[in-house]
């Protein structure tokens, strides 16, 4: 049984990608230093899966830390990086915080790839490389734009680093999965999107407002150049983005790669306005949301959505959830977590 670090192994799409991982073979170690996240997540990857998971509440930025790790488990086969700060206006206000975190760590993990003899590494980008495309969708071919954030010079800078390193390296081989935007939760509603304090993507905002815990959804703009006015993304089912990790670790594995870094979209190949997600919400829920329309937010894209063809024939990756699905998915576990009073009090420090 292949053993695989994840780093971010708490948060929202690491957790579900580690269920995919051990549902699908392989033997899984976290690395989470819980600056946001918490561990709740684990006890619903034991359920799921009913294996406990080991993880390090390690600072990745800390490299003495981090190598401590690898001395540990000088077994693993290779690396699922999505530790990473991710919120676009929070790195607005706060560039170097991203530059810091999300670069010191990724060079650590590097490092201690080469020393520990680890072949294989898939790395955690984001649809944010492409800025305000030209055209959409988007192929793995477009041309990488000025960052509209720094989160998305970031995941820019990271792939560049990862391509330089792993050409000087022979014995390294990566893949760079562009994510466009992951919603919804594990379909047994025991894990899911677990926003510590305010929630910065759309889909939380809704089903927390919904739920009663924001009094009004914020849609930031409806005067785009859009069909409705408001920003137009490429919502995907959380369950299918981990499933693409387990398929591009596999592709690497099995040396399917045609060259050293390989990059992939991942998005259903769907735009879809904000306010059409909100449409899709009530549709499914029955609630009526509580919103109102504001300033656009700076860092944020206009319209994108991908072309998953490369994936789909290189990974054999299929879409299995609709938009409907990625709704109905995230309400259960919102009324989830509204029954659970420990989850609340993750959520709403004030109730401690």
């Amino acid at each position: 049984m292949k053993k695989i670090l994840v780093t971010g192994g708490c948060g929202y799409i690491g957790s579900h990608t580690i269920v995919d991982l051990i549902e699908n073979g392989f033997d899984v170690i976290s690395i989470d230093d819980n600056s946001r996240s918490t561990t709740y997540l684990l006890n619903g990857i034991e359920k799921i899966t009913g294996k406990k998971l080991k993880n390090y509440t390690v600072d990745l930025k800390n490299y003495d830390e981090t190598r401590a790790v690898f001395q540990e488990n000088q077994d693993i086969t290779g690396i699922i990086h999505f530790a990473a700060y991710k919120a676009v206006g929070e790195s607005v206000q706060h560039p170097l915080m991203y530059f810091e975190n999300n670069l010191f760590s990724l060079i650590n993990l590097l490092k201690c790839m080469r020393e520990f003899s680890i072949p294989h590494f898939v790395f955690s980008s984001s649809c944010t490389v492409y800025g305000n495309p030209d055209s959409i969708p988007v192929t793995e071919n477009s041309p990488i734009k000025k960052a509209e954030s720094p989160y998305g010079a970031t995941k820019q800078m990271g792939e560049e680093i990862i391509r330089e390193y792993v050409k000087a390296h022979d014995e390294i081989n990566c893949v760079l999965l562009r994510y466009f935007n992951p919603v919804g939760a594990h379909p047994s509603a025991l894990i899911g999107e677990l926003p510590l304090g305010k929630p910065q993507n759309l889909v939380p905002g809704i089903t927390q407002t919904a739920i009663g815990k924001i009094n009004q959804l914020q849609v930031y703009g409806d005067q785009f150049d859009t069909r409705d006015g408001s920003c137009i993304r490429d919502y995907i089912h959380v369950c299918d983005i981990a499933h693409a990790h387990t398929l591009a670790l596999q592709y690497l594995i099995e040396a399917k790669n045609k060259s050293k870094t390989e990059i992939f979209n991942l998005g259903t190949g769907n735009g879809v306005t904000v306010l059409e997600a909100i449409k899709a919400f009530e549709k499914v829920s029955g609630v009526a949301l509580n919103f109102k329309i504001t300033e656009p937010r700076p860092g944020d894209v206009i319209a994108i959505y991908a072309n998953n063809d490369y994936a789909v024939k290189s990974l054999g990756w299929q879409i299995q959830y609709s938009l409907d699905d990625m709704m109905g998915t995230a309400w259960n576990w919102e009324k989830k977590i509204k029954q659970d009073e420990d989850l609340m009090k993750i959520q709403d420090p004030s109730l401690n």
